[in-house]
């Protein structure tokens, strides 16, 4: 066993996992998994900049988890920051904080790299002992960009496009900062309209099509499958490998985009920081079930994290 630690830095949010590893087996024991909504990429679709107050944010979520990594005594450490760290211009500004709180430096990653950690993460468990068809599509919706990656035991084809929970939010939802209580039918369009246009761009290097399992990753995907589930509370164990129907999916994507902000907010599996993004994330889930015809989404707990993770041990 290998103790390591991975820290997955995202548009919305910063995630931890220290993990004993046992490359022989393949199995990866969870030791801590945490998640802290930070909003890194607050704004960084306008003014291409990360935010002061973002910063901040990001960094007292670094400072305990150090304190997590130093506790459980991980061997090493590896540090991922995704799309909004790649989008900003002061990213060295970023990069600083995290080497002076963590001692170790981000890796800003590129969608093709972001894209083999989620395909390993998410189907290194359903490669052995599942009886799910081959070749995977696994889809990984982040705040800034969403992951489109198909393969069998390895990726084939991968692609990122930007489109994320957080980006279309900001991008079509608000009026004066403000999320629409409800939206627009005329903001809803737009969001579509960003949404195909990026799923073409997808299908010119990703088979989607050729896809016999779809396997769904990240926040927007586990609160679809959590508000379906109809739980009392967040549940990893009832989320993780769920499935959900593409009708169930329709069903409560048409729900998010007429609800208002209160109504998705007395949601009880609905984590605080997702209220105002989870319906242009859920847009991005059922765009995709309805572009290739899938009948149900594998839902996966495990994801980009595990897959720095692995590539750590």
């Amino acid at each position: 066993m290998t103790r390591v630690a991975a820290i997955d830095c995202g548009t919305n949010s910063i995630r931890l996992l220290v993990a004993d590893a046992d490359s022989a087996t393949g199995e990866l024991v969870d030791l801590d998994r945490r998640m802290t909504i930070v909003r890194l990429g607050q704004g960084v679709d306008r003014t291409g900049r990360l935010a002061p107050e973002a910063l901040e944010r990001t960094f007292a979520a670094c400072r305990e988890y150090a304190a997590v990594v130093k506790e459980h005594g991980a061997e090493r450490l590896r540090f991922v920051a995704t799309s909004a760290s790649r989008d900003a211009e002061n990213r060295d500004e970023f990069v600083r904080g995290v080497l002076d709180i963590l001692g170790v430096e981000p890796e800003v990653i590129s969608g093709d790299q972001e894209a083999e950690f989620s395909f390993t993460g998410a189907t290194r468990e359903l490669a052995g002992g599942h009886e799910m068809e081959r070749p995977f599509l696994v889809v990984d919706i982040g705040g800034g960009s969403t992951e489109f990656v198909v393969g069998e035991d390895r990726v084939r084809a991968a692609r990122s496009v930007d489109v994320g929970c957080v980006r279309m939010t900001e991008r079509h939802l608000l009026v004066d900062g403000v999320v629409g209580d409800p939206p627009s039918e005329a903001q809803i369009a737009a969001v579509r309209a960003d949404i195909e246009a990026a799923l073409d761009l997808a299908e010119r290097t990703v088979p989607l099509h050729e896809a016999r399992t779809l396997v769904g990753l990240a926040g927007s995907v586990t609160t679809v499958s959590a508000i379906a589930q109809e739980l009392p509370a967040y549940d990893s164990a009832a989320i993780h490998h769920s499935r959900v129907s593409r009708e169930k999916v329709r069903e409560i994507t048409d729900w998010l985009v007429r609800s208002t902000h209160a109504e998705r907010a007395a949601v009880p599996s609905m984590h605080p920081g997702r209220v105002d993004v989870i319906a242009a994330g859920a847009l991005v889930l059922l765009s995709v079930m309805d572009r290739i015809g899938a009948a149900e989404v594998v839902v996966s707990e495990h994801d980009i994290l595990d897959g720095i993770a692995w590539s750590v041990a």
